[in-house]
């Protein structure tokens, strides 16, 4: 399972979308040109010391993410789509990709995906916080196909 953020605009955002992966055992990628400098001070004070255990790569462009990802499905997460996440049959070798906070995936990005999904919200709301959208479909995908981390006693 992997985290993809396309084009991440706030560091803080990113910082804790890595320390999400690190802690869930998600490789993590990230799609350029970001809207800051990876090594942005408000970046780090989120990712803290979860960056080393973190399995991570940069890719310079869209094109670029999809030279690596072979057969791998491409699951976006948007506000656009119709059906649910808890609805979804995830896979192990799902992509799942979330866009800029300040202006979501181009159409390029919605037509290369395999399946647009949504968190259902109530009436009225726009759209969730990035990680936060992020973090309630990869609890139920990593669920779905055995990938959670152990507990602890």
């Amino acid at each position: 399972m992997h985290l993809v953020l396309f084009e991440p605009d706030i560091p803080q955002n990113a910082g804790a979308a890595m320390r999400l992966a690190a802690c869930l055992g998600v490789a993590l990628d990230i799609v350029e040109p970001c809207g800051f400098l990876l090594d942005d001070r408000r970046l780090r004070r989120v990712v803290m010391d979860y960056a080393e255990g973190l399995d991570w790569a940069r890719h310079a462009s869209w094109d670029a993410f999809l030279g690596t990802i072979g057969d791998a499905r491409m699951v976006l997460l948007t506000t656009g789509a119709h059906q649910s996440y808890a609805d979804f049959p995830f896979a192990r070798g799902d992509r799942l990709i979330v866009g800029r906070e300040s202006g979501g995936v181009p159409q390029a990005v919605h037509a290369a995906a395999h399946a647009r999904i949504r968190v259902p919200m109530r009436p009225g709301a726009r759209s969730l916080n990035v990680v936060v959208a992020s973090a309630i479909v990869l609890g139920e995908a990593l669920r779905q196909t055995g990938g959670l981390p152990p507990g602890t006693e």
